[in-house]
């Protein structure tokens, strides 16, 4: 019984080994390996869910065609579709296969080809079409995170320093309103306050495209985006700020700045040099689902105001039933979101040297 036992430990060494001598590296190998399971998981409910949904993508396209029919010119004749042909679209599309068999050839061909296959109904290539939408929400969503950032420890820092005041008390509820409010109440109602007084557009994007005139692009964008912006602004900033606020009058209460205080140093130094560094390890764990909640959160704020992101685009593939585009947008933004998580915890390894993943004690 010990020939087996040993057999596997001396397999296992290795691996035990790398761990000892490179934590970190084992620790970011480990999560890359659950995130690829997490987005087969994901991928395999998206196709059963989909599967769940009533019709498909043919009845999709014999409705288009019969509301072609429909809206053709006098003397034009298309016949339609009838259950033979149905059936046979189906066949062609892999559609009469089980859901799990239809994934499994879908992961196959991106694996292999790196081939996210095309369109159901545009035809057109799913990389095409999800570059082409990529680029504008990462755009919105990194533009949201770098202004909640420098404002939630820019006002968290200072008004932990007027801890108790009417200021404090006034903007620590303003900050708890912000984060209950309905999202898309506040989208709504920017929209409405566009459309009234007419100072900004109710569409968030401009209606000529960069290469037709860069810098009147640029201003354009920027008069287009600010509502949006704003909106995913107001929906992060409050819970960000109260949890930095917060976080800074824990330490502030820590023995050690007592200690700090004791030896005569200034108190700037204690805010920016001790206190300040150790709000950096809750944000960067909370950054990650912070970047989740903007990436879900726009594809409301995209429809509303028709912002052309990738949101939008899955959408607008969910109506349609366009299981390509619809599993291809899921598994790229959860990707991009589980890599998140993951920089977010190397980032907190280096910024707090306490932490060495693999290692206890």
């Amino acid at each position: 019984m010990n020939g087996p036992a040993g057999g596997a430990g001396a397999l296992l060494k290795p691996f035990y080994l790398f761990k000892r001598k490179a934590p970190l590296c084992s620790y970011i190998l480990g999560r890359i390996l659950v995130m690829g399971v997490m987005l087969f998981l994901l991928g395999l409910a998206v196709f059963g869910l989909m599967e769940l949904a009533p019709g498909d993508i043919v009845d999709q396209i014999m409705m288009q065609q019969i509301f072609g029919e429909n809206q053709g010119q006098a003397g034009q004749s298309r016949n339609a579709l009838n259950l033979e042909q149905l059936e046979a679209q189906r066949v062609y599309l892999g559609l009469d296969q089980p859901f799990y068999v239809q994934y499994f050839r879908w992961l196959n061909r991106v694996i292999l080809h790196g081939d996210l296959g095309v369109s159901l109904i545009s035809r057109a290539p799913v990389s095409f079409l999800i570059a082409s939408r990529l680029a504008n929400s990462v755009l919105l969503n990194i533009i949201s995170l770098v202004l909640i950032t420098f404002f939630s420890f820019l006002l968290g820092v200072y008004f932990s320093t007027k801890a108790g005041t009417k200021t404090d008390l006034a903007v620590t509820f303003f900050a708890l309103v912000l984060h209950a409010f309905p999202g898309i109440l506040l989208l709504i109602l920017l929209q409405l306050f566009a459309s009234v007084t007419g100072l900004f557009p109710v569409t968030a994007y401009p209606p000529f495209p960069f290469s037709e005139a860069p810098g009147r692009f640029v201003f354009s964008y920027i008069h287009h985006i600010f509502l949006p912006l704003l909106a995913a602004f107001l929906g992060g900033i409050g819970g960000t700020l109260r949890m930095i606020r917060a976080t800074m009058l824990d330490q502030l209460g820590q023995p050690y700045i007592t200690s700090l205080r004791s030896r005569g140093i200034a108190e700037w130094r204690i805010y920016f040099h001790h206190a300040f560094r150790n709000t950096l390890n809750p944000y960067i764990t909370g950054s990650a689902n912070l970047l989740a909640g903007l990436f879900s959160g726009s594809l409301i704020l995209e429809i509303i105001f028709a912002y052309p992101g990738i949101g939008r685009l899955m959408y607008e593939a969910v109506i349609q039933e366009d299981i390509n585009l619809v599993l291809s947008n899921i598994m790229f933004i959860s990707a991009l979101v589980l890599v998140g998580m993951v920089l977010a915890d190397i980032l907190l390894a280096l910024v707090d040297p306490r932490i060495r993943y693999g290692k206890e004690g």
